[in-house]
C-alpha cells in the first residue's frame, strides 16, 4: 500500500520533455545574412562590375549629365583604387594591362581631389601629344579629325545650358530649345573611332606645347574638348598624367539614363524622365 498522497514513480504525470537543442536567434541569422550579402556585393564591385554616373558634360556628345554605366574591373589588373572608398588592402598594382588607346576609363583623380573621372586614353606610355589648332598630334602626326553633323542636345534640368551653350549654338526644335555644337570624327591609329565636339577656338585648350607621357601613365582627355579638365592641365585645374594605379575600371554600356526632370514622389515621371535611346548603348 502507498502513503495517503503518493504514487509510485512510474505512475507519475508525465511531463513533457524540454526542447534543449540551441535555437538559433532569428536577429542573428539576418544579421549574418546581410554580412555574407554585403561581402558578395564587396568582392563583385570591387573586381568584377561596379555602377557608375555621369556628373559632368566632358564627355559629350557621347556621355550626357544622367547616364549611369557598368565599369568592367578585370581590364587594366587592380589597385586600392578598385576597391570601394580606395581601402588600402592592395598594394601598388597586380595583373596590370596597360589601357587601349581610345578606352573611355574611370579613375580616382589626382590626390587631394578625391572623387571618380571619366575620361578618353589618348596617349600611352612613351608617346608625345600635343594639340595645335584644336587638333591631336600623336607622336609627331595628326589624328585625322573630319567635320560630320552638328551634335544637338535638349535643354533639361540635366542639361540647362547657360555658358556652357554659346548663344551661336542655340536653336529651336519642336518648340523646344536645344543646344548645337560642332561636330568631328576623330580617328586614332589603332582604328579606334569617336565623334568630338568643339566650340569655337579656346586658345589654353586648343594650343598646347608638347607632353611625353611618362613610364606608367597615360594621357586622357574628354570628347568635349573645350569643356574638360584633363591631362592638358595641371591640377587643380585637370588631371593631369594618369597613373596607371588609379584607373579603376573599363566603360563598358550604359544601363540608364534620365534627363533630370523626375520627381521621386511621382512615380510615373520616372518613365517619362527616362531617356530610353541611350539605354544599352556601348562604347
Amino acid at each position: 500500500m502507498f502513503a495517503h498522497g503518493t504514487k509510485p514513480r512510474d505512475m507519475a504525470d508525465p511531463t513533457p520533455l524540454r526542447d534543449v537543442s540551441p535555437r538559433k536567434s532569428e536577429t542573428r541569422e539576418t544579421l549574418v545574412f546581410f554580412l555574407k550579402l554585403a561581402i558578395v556585393v564587396f568582392v563583385f564591385r570591387s573586381f568584377v562590375f561596379a555602377p557608375f554616373s555621369i556628373p559632368s558634360q566632358s564627355m559629350l556628345p557621347r556621355l550626357y549629365i544622367g547616364d549611369y554605366l557598368f565599369v568592367s574591373k578585370w581590364n587594366y589588373g587592380y589597385s586600392r583604387w578598385s576597391l570601394p572608398w580606395g581601402v588600402p588592402l592592395i598594394p601598388g598594382r597586380i595583373l596590370g594591362r596597360d589601357p587601349a588607346r581610345g578606352d573611355v576609363v574611370v579613375f580616382r583623380g589626382p590626390p587631394g581631389d578625391d572623387h571618380d573621372v571619366i575620361k578618353r586614353v589618348i596617349g600611352l606610355p612613351g608617346d608625345s601629344v600635343q594639340m595645335r589648332g584644336g587638333q591631336v598630334i600623336l607622336n609627331g602626326r595628326a589624328v585625322p579629325k573630319i567635320k560630320i553633323a552638328d551634335f544637338t542636345i535638349p535643354l533639361s534640368p540635366n542639361y540647362p545650358g547657360g555658358s556652357e551653350c554659346p548663344a551661336e549654338f542655340e536653336d529651336m526644335s519642336a518648340g523646344k530649345p536645344i543646344c548645337r555644337y560642332q561636330q568631328f570624327r576623330e580617328t586614332l591609329p589603332n582604328g579606334k573611332s569617336y565623334a568630338v565636339l568643339d566650340r569655337g577656338e579656346q586658345i589654353n585648350a586648343d594650343e598646347t606645347g608638347v607632353y611625353n607621357v611618362p613610364a606608367g601613365h597615360v594621357f586622357v582627355m574628354g570628347d568635349n574638348r573645350d569643356d574638360s579638365g584633363d591631362s592638358r592641365f595641371a591640377p587643380p585645374e585637370g588631371m593631369g598624367m594618369v597613373p596607371m594605379e588609379r584607373i579603376e575600371g573599363k566603360a563598358v554600356f550604359s544601363f540608364f539614363s534620365t534627363d533630370g526632370s523626375a520627381n521621386w514622389v511621382l512615380p510615373w515621371t520616372w518613365f517619362s524622365a527616362a531617356r530610353w535611346s541611350r539605354i544599352g548603348e556601348g562604347f
